[in-house]
């Protein structure tokens, strides 16, 4: 049996799991690949695992895969696999577990960084600069959670441990339990309008997809952050270059992007007031040892015909 680790970047999937423990050969691609080049890479394989939603399993190159008999996705969700294609196939599609605090923490760094232009200071005193800027503080602000789920609500209660005034928006907010952790349940409008770190914790679905828009942004206060560590496409990044350009907000700290990889000559790479971050909000050891260790686990349990963690 063939097995292909997809998007390897780091080339560390190796030695988070025993995958020697499977009767297989296995290969894992440490570049991003597409097309051509993606389906050769796949042509013979039996099982594929995909890292989260780096690389999309479409309808088309399942069909593309006559050998394949098992899609492995770290995470317990993936929008790039077209799941309903693979059953279709008889392929399952199995998830594994995650770390919700991987991506907690990496908020916050991205809040720090942003709010005390921690990039911007190391850069100075590497070209022998000293103190260049004066950094927000984050004590009696307020901080707008769009998205008070499992992930908003603990990012909602450090905001607080920080001394920061949470309110919160989404479009099925519970507004009893945002009472029930000290956050106040406001309108989107109210959010974007007061606060001075807005947070997004939502998932990417049609509903979302460039829900933070031009006007959103247009409402947003010229001294306020925005901090995106959920999915690229919540936001229209083309509105967003627009107001960094022009000044209109503080900074925006971004770890998700509507293309990934980002493209090398993507205008945000030279976009001014931006903290960024190449996807790394579930990319710690922690993270990888759940997600590749529960793979294997998926993979021995698919070939021994026991019962394994089908997604849908």
């Amino acid at each position: 049996m063939r097995i292909v680790v997809l998007d390897d970047y780091q080339q560390v999937a190796a030695r988070h799991a025993d995958w020697d423990s499977l009767d297989a050969e296995v290969t894992f691609l440490d570049r991003h690949l597409e097309g051509a080049e993606l389906v050769e890479a796949l042509g013979d394989a039996e099982v594929v695992v995909a890292m989260r939603e780096r690389t999309p399993i479409t309808a088309d190159l399942i069909a593309l895969l006559p050998k394949l008999q098992l899609i492995v996705t770290t995470g317990r969700r993936n929008a790039s696999i077209d799941v309903a294609a693979a059953r279709e196939r008889g392929i399952p599609v199995c998830g594994t577990a995650g770390l919700a605090s991987s991506t907690l923490e990496h908020t916050w760094a991205l809040i720090l960084s942003a709010a005390r232009h921690i990039p911007d200071e190391d850069r100075s005193m590497r070209e022998g600069g000293w103190q260049t800027t004066v950094g927000t503080g984050l004590a009696g602000r307020t901080l707008g959670v769009i998205g008070l789920g499992r992930l908003g609500s603990q990012v909602a209660t450090i905001g607080q441990a920080f001394g920061m005034d949470v309110i919160a928006w989404s479009q099925n907010l519970d507004a009893e339990h945002a009472r029930s952790m000290g956050v106040r349940a406001v309108s989107k409008d109210e959010l974007l309008a007061g606060s001075d770190v807005v947070t997004i914790h939502l998932v990417s679905s049609a509903r979302t997809h460039h829900l933070v828009g031009a006007a959103e942004l247009a409402a947003m206060r010229p001294t306020a952050y925005l901090v995106n560590t959920s999915r690229g496409p919540i936001v229209d990044t083309a509105a967003l270059l627009d107001v960094l350009r022009a000044g209109r907000i503080a900074g925006a700290a971004i770890d998700v992007y509507d293309t990934e990889p980002l493209p090398a000559d993507h205008p945000l790479r030279t976009a001014p007031r931006t903290v960024l971050t190449p996807h790394l909000g579930y990319v710690t050891d922690d993270g990888y040892d759940v997600f590749f260790r529960e793979a294997v686990e998926d993979i021995a349990a698919w070939q021994a015909g026991a019962p394994i963690r089908v997604l849908g």
